[in-house]
């Protein structure tokens, strides 16, 4: 995935590569634009420059397409069924991994009995159900305490590395940037700079 000159918000011409398999990582003040980033990358949140992945542009092809490919995971995820199983196709519901911490049952669960963190591990599964070529990830462990979130990390990070997804996270934890990053951008007034680190 290439961002070439994007702007967005206060944010003025950021551009980036972000390989198959590798996550970058960004952090930044809070309301420094991280979400909008992600946002206008998905094509949420109109924005100047381009976005490609592989030879596709971003323009190149219907918005819902596009979403379908570049899939974002929000810090507060939208549910529209009732029951959780409503939102995953047949061969996630029977796929669910167990690095999630939830039994099979959990497909027949209402969404409202889910706290905040249930939701953010299973908005994430029901990301890579659509098997994106990208994943946006909104802060999506912080609200999971340390043993889940790096449960988690440890899990997420293999299904990136082993379907060769292009990650952009943004993240607000140096300990956790450290674990996941392959590269590390901090926003800085109206830029993006590159911060040396990552693993």
């Amino acid at each position: 995935m290439v961002l070439e000159n994007l702007s967005v918000g206060t944010l003025r011409n950021v551009s980036l590569r972000v390989p198959g398999g590798e996550v970058v990582c960004v952090s930044g003040p809070s309301g420094s634009g991280k979400s909008r980033l992600l946002r206008a990358v998905a094509d949420l949140e109109p924005h100047d420059g381009r976005v490609s992945l592989g030879d596709t542009g971003q323009l190149d092809v219907p918005a819902h397409q596009w979403r379908s490919r570049v899939v974002m995971v929000p810090a507060d995820s939208q549910w529209w069924f009732d029951d959780v199983g409503g939102h995953f196709p047949d061969e996630a519901k029977a796929g669910l991994p167990s690095a999630l911490g939830f039994t099979p049952e959990v497909m027949g669960w209402s969404v409202s009995r889910l706290s905040s963190g249930e939701r953010q591990r299973l908005a994430l599964w029901r990301a890579l159900a659509l098997e994106p070529e990208a994943l946006l990830l909104d802060e999506p462990t912080a609200n999971l305490d340390n043993d889940s979130t790096e449960a988690l990390e440890i899990w997420v990070l293999d299904e990136i590395r082993r379907r060769q997804i292009a990650v952009l996270w943004v993240a607000h934890d140096p300990a956790q940037i450290h674990r996941v990053a392959d590269a590390h951008y901090r926003i800085h007034g109206t830029t993006l700079e590159r911060v040396d680190g990552g693993h």
